[in-house]
């Protein structure tokens, strides 16, 4: 006889294929879940209180039908009114407390919900100021708001709606499946019988849904860019009458949303469709085996009666088992996005084994220094931005960095900042590598005055006072004195009380950079950089402006920025910039000596 061969080994790699897919997905769904569930953890007394009234409430809802048929029999077969009459009050007894306590879980899960909401908003709203300025420069204002918007809204429906009503229909079809074991057995096996292909159809659908809620959020958030953009740009768009262009660029991405969402209607229609099928089939199946058990004697009609009823509740629990999975794979899509959000790596602002200056009674001198640094932007590793510069600048001095467009002028103030660190080279702050001071310290010693100044949408006095805690308003006052603000704000009916408007749009350039320089004042930096500060300005604007700047580099190392070089003549040294490379350095009468030079071509360019 031959030796049979039970080896395939096709068949087990497929059957290992599948059970890693499906423990894939468990996992999956199970670290997902976690990590949502996890922001009630704060709230677990409430949420612990709300589930134990949830409780009470479906044990006393399934009570009743067994009462029920009590005050039916007592009714039908022993006719005493005093019996009667107490069950009908047990009933009633019932009800109220059935009342209160569903009340109490309703009432606990949702502020449960709101609780975790509102720590999920905070971390969100925490994790994106936190992000380092490289992610900003790649992500779209648009699509960080429907992140922390629509997304988050989705999130609010699944623990407000979705996660209680899934616990009480979880309680009612486990307790009404014991109950419908202990009322018939047999009944009970068929039911089961039908289980595997259903959590199968569930499995598959769940992923498909899933992943078309992901590809749905993600086209909501680029028609919210589109918003976004357009409403922060409007002025351009009239002057440019792009109004139609804007509305085609809408039309398309709703309609991608649209499309979108309909594949993802289409599969959860299929999903319920299938559910009530399977489900009124299978209680077609136990009505006529019931019904076969009676006939042979096996079961009664009462019993029948009986697991019926308890055999609705099980049913209308897995029918709403099937909408409830549905808005669960949604809201999975959302949280997985969300979760990306989370994962993005912060800005480190106390590395291991730094020098901290936080609390320390000595400020930093300002003495400055570049050495040999090259810089290129993550994004754009093949364009090198900043080629071996070589700066050196000392406590109180003043110098200008001039070229062309796109030099790298503006690029030695992000590196200043912070904002990103060189690829090689080093920054010397007092002698001490920039790397291994925090970023707060870096940055708390200096102070920008950029030439698009934003304000926030608030009043004049806390525009001033931004990044200052505890300010006195003759503080404010005196800073917006020495930056030659004080007079027109006095002109505002409301003084310093005056609201600037989004973005600072009530006030004109030059009091919006006069105002920038009072918060400079308030800062009291040792670094300052003029980015531009006077290139918009008219000429009487730029007069005060510079009055008031003028006040402010007083005994400050300062770093100035122009295109205009008739605002940098008076500096100690001007560096000029061409391709990333220092090509030319000296004093303003030093370079304008030299024949050829770029710095004369661009002072003969201006004045002619």
């Amino acid at each position: 006889m031959p030796t049979q061969n039970f080896e395939n080994p096709d068949g087990f790699s497929t059957r290992c294929s599948f059970l890693c897919k499906a423990r894939a997905v468990v996992v999956t769904y199970s670290t997902e879940a976690r990590q949502l569930l996890g922001y009630l953890r704060p709230h677990r007394s409430i949420v612990t209180g709300a589930l134990a009234a949830m409780l009470l409430s479906e044990g006393l809802g399934l009570a009743f039908p067994y009462i029920g048929g009590r005050l039916l029999d007592t009714t039908v077969w022993c006719g005493e009114p005093a019996n009667t009459d107490r069950i009908a009050l047990l009933l009633t007894a019932i009800l109220v407390l059935q009342a209160i306590f569903s009340f109490l879980h309703t009432y606990g899960f949702r502020a449960a919900a709101e609780g975790a909401l509102a720590g999920l908003r905070q971390d969100l709203y925490r994790r994106v100021i936190r992000l380092p300025m490289s992610f900003h420069a790649g992500t779209r204002v648009g699509e960080l708001a429907s992140r922390m918007a629509a997304d988050v809204a989705q999130i609010q429906d699944t623990l407000m709606v979705a996660i209680p009503q899934l616990l009480r229909q979880a309680i009612i079809f486990i307790a009404g499946a014991a109950l419908i074991a202990l009322t018939s057995a047999r009944l009970a096996l068929a039911m089961l019988v039908c289980l595997p292909l259903m959590v199968s159809v569930c499995v598959l659908c769940g992923r498909t849904m899933r992943r078309t809620a992901r590809t749905s959020q993600d086209c909501l958030a680029d028609s919210n860019v589109v918003i976004e953009e357009t409403l922060h740009g409007i002025a351009t768009v009239k002057a440019f009458t792009s109004e139609r262009r804007e509305e085609e660029r809408y039309s398309s991405s709703l309609q991608a949303f649209r499309a979108a969402t309909l594949r993802g209607a289409r599969w959860s229609g299929m999903f319920v469709s299938f559910v009530g099928f399977a489900m009124f089939g299978t209680m077609v199946l136990v009505l006529w085996y019931g019904a076969r058990l009676v006939q042979g004697g096996q079961l009664t009609a009462g019993q029948l009666a009986s697991f019926l009823v308890y055999t609705l509740y099980v049913g209308s629990a897995m029918g709403a088992f099937a909408h409830l999975f549905g808005q669960l794979q949604r809201t999975l899509g959302a949280t997985e996005r969300i979760r990306e959000l989370l994962r993005e790596p912060l800005e480190d602002i106390t590395p291991p084994g730094g020098v901290s200056l936080i609390g320390a009674p000595r400020r930093l001198r300002g003495a400055l220094a570049l050495e040999d640094v090259w810089f290129h932007y993550p994004s754009r590793p093949e364009a090198e931005v900043l080629r071996g510069i070589n700066l050196q600048v000392e406590p109180g001095q003043r110098i200008a960095l001039v070229g062309p467009s796109g030099s790298g002028k503006s690029t030695l103030v992000s590196l200043l900042l912070g904002f990103y660190r060189p690829q090689t080279g080093r920054m010397l702050l007092d002698g001490c590598d920039a790397q291994q001071l925090s970023l707060y310290d870096l940055r708390r010693h200096t102070a920008v005055v950029p030439q698009d100044v934003l304000l926030f949408g608030g009043t004049i006095a806390e525009n001033i006072a931004y990044g200052r805690r505890d300010i006195e308003e003759d503080e404010i006052i005196a800073a917006a004195q020495r930056a030659n603000a004080h007079e027109f704000i006095c002109r505002f009916p409301d003084g310093y009380q005056t609201h600037v408007g989004e973005r600072g749009t009530q006030l004109s350039g030059g009091q919006r950079q006069r105002i920038a320089i009072a918060r400079a004042v308030l800062r009291d930096p040792v670094i300052l950089v003029l980015d531009e500060a006077t290139s918009a300005l008219d000429s009487e604007s730029e007069t005060l402006v510079m009055q008031a700047l003028e006040s402010l580099m007083e005994g400050r190392t300062s770093l100035i920025i122009a295109h205009r070089l008739a605002t940098v003549r008076s500096a100690d040294c001007i560096y000029v910039i061409k391709g990333g490379q220092m090509v030319e350095s000296g004093t303003h009468d030093e370079l304008m000596a030299r024949k050829g030079g770029l710095y004369r071509s661009l002072a003969d360019l201006q004045f002619g």
